[in-house]
């Protein structure tokens, strides 16, 4: 697929105005536009499950998804909802490079998509941008981390009760 350069200054307005990718650098910015693809999902649709190939990242731009275990329960376990102006995925910077979680929109949700293997790419020639892009990621790992011991701590005290 060709982009031309009105959809790519279009992709770098939406990036810019992405809170996610608030402060970073331009140049940044122009390459990751070079990388997104524009998607979007209906209400109910799976984005990816467990045990799949985690082939990149999502940025909401619009609407919800759920993160859900699958994989410990006979029903699927809210881990976490994902929002408009936040990542999905992270599973594309760890080895096995598989998710670890299914994610489902849960309205009309659109988004960037951003693929590993051209993020590896533009790492591998631009340190300083997986270096950003990290660092912003695991910031959020770490909120979705403390979220879910918060949750997992109440639950334990009201079961206990």
């Amino acid at each position: 697929m060709t982009t031309t350069s009105f959809e790519t200054n279009q992709l770098e307005k939406r990036l810019t105005a992405h809170p996610f990718l608030k402060g970073m650098e331009p140049h940044h910015l122009a390459v990751l536009s070079e990388s997104a693809e524009s998607t979007r999902f209906e209400a109910g649709q799976v984005i990816f499950r467990t045990g799949e190939p985690a082939t990149g990242f999502y940025l909401i731009e619009s609407g919800a998804v759920v993160i859900e275990d699958t994989k410990h329960q006979q029903l699927p376990v809210a881990i976490d909802v994902v929002r408009a102006g936040e990542p999905l995925g992270w599973s594309w910077l760890f080895e096995p490079y598989v998710w670890e979680f299914d994610a489902r929109a849960i309205e009309p949700t659109s988004a960037l998509f951003f693929s590993r293997e051209s993020l590896w790419q533009h790492h591998e020639e631009d340190l300083t941008l997986g270096h950003e892009l990290f660092k912003r990621i695991s910031t959020v790992m770490v909120r979705r981390l403390q979220a879910a011991r918060r949750k997992f701590v109440l639950g334990q005290k009201v079961s206990q009760a």
